[in-house]
């Protein structure tokens, strides 16, 4: 039932950039971060409480909602995607300084005794992740700073998607190449 509610809670944070496209339409700034300082406030209570960069990311976004709410501007709205990625950053170059590496937790739930070539590769990923992370958030902030709404939503609503989709899919073939022990 977690996962259900954490899913159908994570899908509908992603769709934050058509949300306030559409929504700054028909109600306030404050009303669209209340209703995703909500989300994720159900996604913090809903997680798994023993990982911590989990709850750090849920807070750094509902700490940025309530700001938000604050302002009650549109442009304030604009800024999430920016610092989701920042977040993101900061937990994955942290976990490369405090082993093991981000993208390595996630390995050993399928692989728990994961090889040190997969130890290394899973270290590669990590810091390709991060390279995503800082060209990523850089072109989130800088729609918010420079783009139009629509360029803005464009880009955090359905390209920045398909390149984490392409990157995901990309580290997966060449998984499938290089990773002999996957098989």
């Amino acid at each position: 039932m977690r996962f259900l509610i954490n899913s159908i809670i994570g899908l509908l944070t992603l769709l934050y950039p058509f949300a306030v496209y559409m929504g700054t339409r028909y109600a306030e700034p404050w009303q669209i971060a209340t209703a995703m300082c909500a989300l994720l406030l159900l996604r913090l209570i809903a997680s798994d409480s023993g990982q911590q960069w989990n709850r750090l990311l849920f807070m750094a976004g509902i700490i940025y909602c309530g700001f938000a709410i604050w302002s009650n501007n549109q442009i304030s709205l604009l800024y999430y995607p920016a610092l989701v990625n920042a977040v993101m950053l900061l937990l994955f170059s942290w976990s490369l300084h405090a082993p093991p590496s981000a993208i390595e937790r996630i390995a050993r739930l399928q692989h728990p005794d994961l090889p040190p070539e997969g130890v290394i590769y899973t270290r590669r990923v990590t810091q390709v992740w991060c390279g995503f992370f800082i060209l990523n958030g850089g072109i989130a902030l800088a729609t918010a700073i420079w783009a139009s709404f629509e360029l803005w939503s464009l880009y955090n609503g359905f390209i920045a998607y398909l390149l984490m989709a392409l990157l995901f899919g990309g580290e997966y073939l060449v998984r499938l190449k290089t990773q002999k022990h996957v098989r």
